[in-house]
């Protein structure tokens, strides 16, 4: 069977309580199962990874329609996204908990987090992320959203293993001041560990997350330190992304992996 089959994939916003306990399972099996994350929602009984925003975000789900929905098998690639109107009626952000978000909120800007994104292990490199990211765009567009941002995450907490990956993104794509939320300092770890002239490009680039260099492909830009996240067991970067650079870059960027593929 081929798992990369586009003929066999529909995306969606999840409108059923299958669709988003199939999208909690499938967290769980990434963010539990394999990275060895915890929470204090986390249902380990019933293999849900789930917390206090799962009731008000949507939820982008990349569905199989050859697996089995009633055994929550379906989902297999997810994108959580807050708007931020809804993020301003619920009184926060996921990542206010990570960083002081006071430069985004400050400019004025149509602002949409994305968060607890995967994909199945079956289906990773393939056409699915791809669908998902136009998806994404569509989103986009629909809600006049003009910034994009999030953490996306290191797996792990071993600094010096992440010094040259951590010290690139701080010299080569830190935000501007006005737009840079900070790392808090319960969690905060400086990432401008090795000085920029000795910075080894490929060293830098091969132990960096694919969805990292994806985002910094679309010209995407990280917040001021990283975040150590020990529930998670992950070291966490903070990215955002102004629309209005991304539009020419996302074409660009997919057209050539959609040929590659």
């Amino acid at each position: 069977m081929n798992r990369a089959d586009p003929a066999f994939f529909q995306i969606r916003l999840a409108a059923t309580q299958q669709d988003l306990l199939a999208a909690q399972r499938l967290r769980y099996r990434v963010f539990v199962e394999e990275l060895g994350g915890t929470g204090p929602l986390v249902d380990h009984e019933a293999r849900l990874e789930r917390d206090e925003f799962d009731p008000v975000v949507d939820h982008l789900c990349l569905v199989d329609t050859r697996r089995d929905a009633e055994a929550l098998d379906h989902v297999v690639g997810v994108y959580r996204l807050l708007p931020g109107d809804r993020a301003a009626a619920l009184g926060r952000f996921y990542c206010d908990g990570e960083y002081d978000l006071g430069p985004l909120r400050d400019c004025g800007r149509p602002l949409l987090e994305l968060g607890r994104s995967c994909v199945d292990a079956e289906y990773r490199g393939g056409s699915g992320m791809f669908l998902m990211w136009n998806a994404l765009a569509d989103y986009v567009l629909d809600h006049g959203i003009e910034i994009l941002f999030g953490v996306a995450s290191f797996h792990g907490t071993d600094v010096p293993t992440l010094a040259p990956s951590l010290s690139w993104l701080h010299h080569r794509h830190l935000a501007p001041p006005e737009l840079r939320p900070r790392a808090r300092e319960a969690g905060f770890q400086p990432m401008d560990l090795i000085a920029p002239e000795l910075l080894d490009r490929r060293e830098a680039l091969v132990g960096m997350p694919a969805l990292i260099k994806a985002y910094l492909r679309l010209g995407g830009q990280v917040g001021e330190g990283a975040f150590i996240d020990r529930d998670f067991n992950t070291t966490d970067v903070f990215l955002l992304m102004d629309t209005a650079a991304m539009s020419a870059k996302h074409r660009q960027f997919y057209e050539s992996r959609w040929q590659a593929t």
